[in-house]
């Protein structure tokens, strides 16, 4: 195993770590799990491509990429308005 050191704020570590002792976890293993279960990009879009086949197969749902940014732009504008931002 090899050890990397990053910079970050103090307040980011302070958060990681107090999630991290939440859990029952060094702040070394935390940030080791969080490294194995989050997604890459590519795999993010391998992912998301499965699904557009899936749902093409089951019901013949194929949006175009025009659909695709319109409800992208909705989803962003539902999140924005119950986040606040």
């Amino acid at each position: 195993m090899s050890d990397a050191n990053i910079r970050i704020p103090e307040e980011a570590k302070d958060r990681l770590a107090a999630i991290a002792a939440a859990e029952g976890l060094s702040l070394r293993a935390y940030l080791a799990r969080l490294a194995e279960t989050m997604l890459t990009p590519a795999e993010r879009a391998e992912r998301a491509e499965q699904a557009r086949a899936a749902l093409k197969k089951w019901n013949g749902y194929a949006p175009t990429a025009s659909e695709e940014s319109d409800l992208d732009s909705e989803l962003d504008r539902r999140l924005a308005r119950v986040t606040g931002r």
